[in-house]
């Protein structure tokens, strides 16, 4: 009687779950971990992360002058930039994780990162 072998191996059990830990792990950061929401401010060159939770008031150049941004009691918002449209500036404060606002013409981009119950869901317009 010829005897069968298994054609798995025990470096393919560990290769398999070392691939399930790196997914769970990608998983996990991507939903966001951490429970406090961050901002975080990028000009196209560098990323900078703050608490959403203290007030302060970020100058952050760009090709074409500074764009201040202003987290003030839980939001952040752009107060003033020099781009042309200022649809930056009209697009109010944002607080939640998931919510964004930009000037394009400036390359400036705020974000708020985080968990949280109140996490920015997909909406009609999302889809």
């Amino acid at each position: 009687m010829e005897r069968r072998r298994s054609p798995v191996k025990p470096l393919d059990l560990v290769i398999v779950a070392a691939a399930v830990l790196a997914t769970a792990l990608g998983a996990v950061s991507a939903l966001g971990a951490e429970g406090t929401p961050r901002v975080i401010v990028s000009d196209g060159e560098s990323e900078w992360i703050y608490p959403l939770d203290e007030d302060r008031s970020l100058p952050v150049e760009g090709p074409l002058g500074v764009t201040l941004v202003l987290i003030e009691g839980g939001r952040v918002h752009v107060h003033e930039s020099p781009c042309g449209n200022q649809t930056c500036v009209a697009a109010g404060e944002i607080e939640r994780p998931g919510q964004w606002v930009a000037c394009l013409p400036n390359k400036v981009f705020v974000r708020v990162d985080g968990a949280g119950e109140d996490a920015a869901t997909p909406d009609a317009g999302s889809w």
